[in-house]
């Protein structure tokens, strides 16, 4: 048999790492910065998942001629919680597309930027961040599942814009249920209350 010769193994020296590394290259500002944009996304789930309560909540039904009609409503409203960015654009898009009331209305130009923003979610949210070049950008590294790679420098001028663009998506949200003359859910907003607090709220199935 031929000679292989032996290497000796190593071990990460784990008390020469720096302070707070991986994340010591950057500055705390530009780490508040994408925490703040980060936690942004979180609200427009949230936003989303009341709008997907209120407009699938607008619509009547009789419970004799189809009695199946709450509990599969109770379903979507759980789904809801659960769910993330990508699956709740999924059924907000729905839930404006059988909307008697948003029918003839055209929510194609909201929903594609709301998928643009889902994507640079998870570019912040799931990438690695390497050290930044002299002006504070980096490029993170990210490939999405179509293989495509994130080539956008990113800073805090990116990271205030986006969270800006994003409050902004939020306001759309919120306007495609009001705008209908109903009441935003968990807010005082005017407009027709969808469900009122003298209501039980819907009970899912044990």
């Amino acid at each position: 048999m031929p000679h292989v010769e032996q290497h000796r193994g190593h071990i990460i020296a784990r008390e020469k790492l720096p302070d707070d590394y991986p994340t010591n290259a950057h500055s705390a500002q530009f780490w508040e910065e994408l925490g703040r944009t980060v936690a942004v996304f979180g609200f427009l789930e949230e936003m989303l998942g009341k709008a997907i309560f209120a407009l699938t909540g607008m619509k009547e039904f009789d419970p004799d001629a189809d009695p199946d009609a709450l509990s599969e409503w109770i379903k979507t409203l759980e789904k809801t919680l659960t769910d993330q960015l990508g699956g709740l654009l999924f059924a907000y898009k729905k839930a404006l597309a059988e909307n008697d009331k948003t029918k003839g209305q055209d929510y194609e130009g909201l929903i594609d930027n709301l998928m643009n923003a889902k994507d640079i979610r998870n570019v912040l949210c799931h990438g690695s961040w390497g050290k930044p070049d002299d002006q504070g950008k980096t490029l993170p590294k990210f490939v999405n599942r179509k293989l495509a790679v994130f080539e956008t420098l990113v800073d805090i001028d990116f990271l205030r814009a986006t969270r800006k663009a994003v409050v902004g998506l939020a306001c759309d949200v919120l306007d495609t249920v009001t705008s209908l003359g109903f009441q935003f859910p968990g807010s005082e907003s005017p407009g027709q209350v969808i469900w009122p607090k003298q209501m039980n709220p819907p009970q899912g199935g044990e």
